[in-house]
């Protein structure tokens, strides 16, 4: 039997989950549903015997991606999107890496922010479509509707060819309610999952077919590529010159190959709060409960409190999240509805569309704290053995405050190892750098202050993390 090479697609933003999904920290890096966020989750519920997964995600997410699946132990080839460009094109370049290794190796498609309850029905919809994508079928995996779902496309099927794998008769996109209910009622349609299980060789053949221009690209663009520590960049001038274009239009719809396995295995993309209530474990009076929260005379809402503690009366059908620098109520009818927040909170360029208070960086992670006019403190930690990068500032000062763990602190031609209690200034125009040399986490505060503040005032001469110059992160 051909080996199975996961292949996750690490993109999206979750807009409609903020304030917890940030455009720098989205839904699949979030603990939502267990201890362990959506993309481990993922990970986790693979089948056994497969290869190392070749994740697929943009340079901002980079080094998420890698810490989450270290925490996890799991190895994977992690693929850098210069840019995006749907779902065509980013699964041709894991196609390419994979026919490098193995042409027949079959590629399982998944997305890394959805919840599959049942992993027994979702390994044996894997085993049905392992057999069709083996007689070079590219198969899609559509989710046996439970409502008339108008957020979903659809998929209807057509003649079975065998248990469980039916001709795909047409894609259809987002319908009407009425038409959902028509739909539902039929049988015949399942939703899109957006989940795909087909042979390397046979998608980059048929992609070859029907879009050359997508594959010519993308082949340049591994043709060209680099290995960048854990990291694999395509040649970016090439795949930026590639159409935009998703697996559905570009293959799928196309092909007289497609098939459809049905699965029923507890699915949900997570596309909304209420979703999220939907498949979240909830209490006798119908509530989601996260965190402090004390409810009295509550039903059916989802309450996440991060910060502070939530306490709820008389009130329904609610969706109340806080987080340490922002608060969303909604009702639960309306949550499709928090993305026109995001795009308000871009509109006027606010930070909260893109980044939670606590900020990660490959070295470990920064929280701010507190700020004023010309003064800002954060709260930093360091991973043991990590280091900041060799950088310099035009408008502020820092002073450092060792808090637990010891640093080693180099300013200009100085280097000195500290522990905790211990202090140190950094002028203006002082080119410095932090490092944790020991065993356990560097915990320090950090007083910044200045005429500006901005992450963007840093110049940066050395980076072990291959973050470049003008990168505006520390």
């Amino acid at each position: 039997m051909e080996k199975i090479y996961p292949t996750i697609m690490c993109g999206g933003s979750g807009t409609r989950l903020w304030p917890l999904s940030r455009s720098m920290y989205p839904k699949q890096f979030l603990s939502l549903t267990s201890d362990f966020s959506m993309l481990q989750e993922t990970v986790k519920r693979l089948p056994q015997g497969t290869a190392d997964a070749i994740c697929i995600c943009n340079e901002e997410h980079r080094f998420l991606v890698a810490e989450q699946l270290r925490t996890i132990d799991t190895k994977a080839n992690i693929l850098l999107e210069p840019e995006g460009r749907n779902t065509a094109p980013a699964i041709a370049l894991a196609a390419f890496k994979i026919s490098e290794q193995n042409p027949e190796g079959l590629m399982l498609v998944l997305a890394s922010d959805h919840v599959i309850k049942d992993r027994q029905a979702f390994h044996s919809a894997i085993a049905v479509a392992t057999n069709a994508a083996q007689k070079d079928k590219l198969v899609t995996f559509g989710i046996v509707p439970t409502v008339a779902e108008t957020g979903y496309g659809y998929i209807k099927q057509g003649s079975e060819l065998q248990a469980s794998v039916h001709e795909v008769a047409q894609f259809v996109e987002k319908p009407d309610k009425q038409t959902a209910e028509q739909y539902l009622a039929s049988g015949n349609y399942l939703w899109n999952s957006g989940m795909f299980m087909f042979k390397a060789s046979e998608y980059l053949a048929t992609l070859q077919q029907y879009r050359p221009d997508i594959f010519e690209a993308c082949e340049k663009a591994m043709a060209g590529a680099q290995p960048d520590l854990d990291f694999i960049r395509p040649e970016r001038k090439s795949f930026l010159d590639c159409a935009s274009e998703s697996i559905d239009y570009a293959v799928m719809e196309k092909t007289a190959d497609a098939v459809v396995v049905p699965l029923n295995a507890g699915w949900s993309d997570v596309g909304s709060y209420s979703a999220l209530w939907d498949v979240s474990e909830q209490d006798e009076n119908n509530n989601v409960l996260r965190g402090d929260v004390i409810p009295f005379d509550t039903n059916d809402c989802y309450i996440h409190s991060e910060h502070k503690l939530i306490a709820t009366v008389g009130v329904s059908n609610l969706v109340v999240v806080d987080t340490p620098d922002a608060v969303m109520v909604a009702n639960k009818d309306d949550v499709q509805q928090v993305k026109h927040i995001v795009e308000q909170l871009k509109v006027s360029e606010r930070i909260e569309s893109s980044f939670h208070r606590k900020v990660y960086r490959p070295w470990g992670n920064y929280d701010s704290i507190d700020m004023g006019e010309r003064f800002q403190v954060k709260r930093i930690s360091v991973k043991p053995g990590a280091k900041l990068s060799v950088q310099m500032h035009h408008h502020r000062a820092e002073h450092w405050i060792i808090v637990s763990g010891t640093a080693k602190v180099t300013i200009d031609d100085d280097t000195i190892l500290m522990s905790e209690n211990q202090s140190a200034y950094i002028p203006i125009g002082a080119v410095h750098a932090l490092e944790n040399p020991g065993k356990l986490p560097l915990e320090m505060i950090e007083v910044q202050s200045g005429s500006y503040l901005g992450e963007d005032d840093i110049v940066r001469f050395e980076d072990r993390y291959g973050r470049a110059p003008e990168q505006e992160e520390c």
